[in-house]
């Protein structure tokens, strides 16, 4: 090869990893992927289950199926664990963990898809002011696949513009800027995201507060009707279950679902005749995204997984991990309709952080949660005779407890009264180690656990940053 040739092949080879930044003063960690395929589709479907750390999904297992059984995702081929510490922090929040899937940047907690030396500033009244010079937007896998020209889609049960679903799509430096993120939905509009070129094409989940005005019972200041903006750019809108399972929803290709004002209903709780479930919003999903030949990203979110451990409520967070789990199963009957093998899809499954949820004790094995039976959910029962264990003070305590949380008993817990039937219950709140005001039990910093099947899927493994995991999804796509 001549000299000349070869410096310059070497020279755009170094370029090509160094990376650069565009005019919009975007950052990207990755190079362009060369389209090898072009005639292929190329979907990705990325789950995922806010709080569902490995032990969540063990006790999600045998609440639902018993020790032996197998939920959808322990069924998925290939696996790694992920490393969820943030820029700034040893335990994540959601905004920076999910935005280092998304963007393969890692930031600093309360921020959503910036860069690494973006300041988190609190917003006022949903309304962020970042200040100059307060870092700059980092692309996610939802804006380049928009830019190749895929359908898009967000599914959740939290707000629409809670954190997960946020750091898909928009870009601010605090997570509590709602009214902005909801915004940068609205093709044309002020504040709109132009990356995201005509709009996000399926947006379905809670948080209709921060698209309306505070005289229509939201949130926004700015007196604009964002559900009204968006149907005049061509949104069907479904404000519950029959409205997204009807004709209309699909049939102009952007659909937008707003289906409470705040955070949709834990499953235990929903109304099914009302609001949708999350296999339901999944499928639907899939049905308008489907129609593009280019392919999709689709980004799902198991969400109030995470509310209910917080709460130290185990049931329901158990119970929105068996729904997220019946989501995922969903998703890949009806993609195997038209993919059988997924050689053109790839589907992830993870979460962006753990709790500090422990299986205490050594109880005896209890099978699946059922009527009259509450499973893991119960107190403990010695594996050798099934009497009931007793801690130093001689009272009971549940196979389900939490390293912090508001139900921690002062001084010795002699007398306690708690058994199966009290410990099974819907409302019961576990005990924890450490005491916390109600509703504030924290996130935990171990690493979690991701599953994948499908194209590409076989690059996930071993213990890898989070931000890898930006990396690998968009090369097993080519994106």
């Amino acid at each position: 090869m001549e000299r000349a040739k070869l410096a310059a092949l070497l020279s755009s080879c170094v370029f090509a990893l160094a990376g650069c930044n565009g005019s919009d003063e975007r950052t990207s960690t990755v190079p362009d992927v060369p389209d090898t395929a072009p005639t292929a589709a190329r979907n990705v479907i990325f789950f995922l289950g806010d709080g569902m750390g490995i032990t969540t999904l063990t006790a999600a297992r045998i609440y639902a199926v018993g020790e032996s059984g197998d939920l959808t995702i322990d069924t998925l081929p290939e696996s790694a664990f992920v490393k969820t510490y943030s820029n700034d922090a040893q335990v994540t929040d959601s905004a920076p963990s999910m935005s280092a899937y998304m963007t393969g940047v890692k930031s600093n907690n309360e921020v959503i898809a910036m860069s690494t030396d973006t300041v988190a500033i609190e917003p006022t009244g949903g309304v962020g002011n970042c200040g100059a010079n307060n870092g700059k937007p980092a692309t996610t896998l939802l804006e380049i696949a928009k830019a190749k020209g895929l359908a898009t889609g967000v599914v959740t049960t939290t707000r629409v513009t809670h954190a997960t679903p946020a750091a898909t799509y928009a870009h601010v430096c605090h997570r509590d800027a709602e009214n902005d993120i909801a915004a940068s939905l609205v093709p044309g509009g002020a504040g709109f995201n132009g990356a995201l070129g005509d709009g996000v094409d399926v947006v379905l989940g809670g948080g209709k507060k921060f698209f309306v005005p505070k005289d229509a019972d939201g949130k926004r200041g700015d007196g604009r009707n964002l559900v009204n903006e968006l149907k005049a750019k061509g949104y069907a809108f479904a404000q519950n279950r029959d409205d997204l399972l009807g004709a209309d929803a699909i049939k102009s290709g952007k659909l937008v679902g707003l289906f409470d004002s705040d955070h949709m209903s834990y499953d235990l709780d929903r109304n099914a005749v009302k609001e949708p479930s999350l296999s339901e919003m999944t499928t639907r999903a899939l049905d308008v995204l489907q129609k593009n030949s280019k392919g999709y990203f689709l980004m799902v979110e198991g969400g109030r997984i995470d509310h209910a451990l917080h709460n130290t409520n185990a049931k329901r967070a158990l119970q929105d991990t068996v729904a997220f789990d019946d989501a995922i199963k969903a998703a890949l009957d009806k993609v195997r309709k038209t993919d059988p093998d997924l050689k053109n899809t790839l589907i992830v499954v993870t979460a962006d952080h753990d709790h500090t949820l422990v299986l205490n004790g050594y109880s005896a094995r209890t099978g699946r949660t059922e009527a009259g039976k509450p499973g893991v959910l119960g107190v403990v029962h010695n594996y050798r005779d099934g009497a009931i264990s007793k801690d130093a003070d001689g009272a009971p305590y549940t196979i389900i407890g939490f390293g912090n949380g508001e139900k921690r008993v002062q001084g010795s817990r002699k007398g306690t009264e708690l058994t199966d039937e009290v410990a099974g219950a819907n409302d019961y709140h576990q005990e924890a180690a450490i005491r916390m005001p109600p509703n504030n039990e924290t996130h935990g910093g171990t690493d979690v656990f991701l599953g994948a099947i499908g194209r590409g899927a076989d690059t996930f493994h071993g213990v890898i940053e989070n931000t890898r995991v930006f990396e690998l999804v968009r090369k097993a796509v080519q994106l």
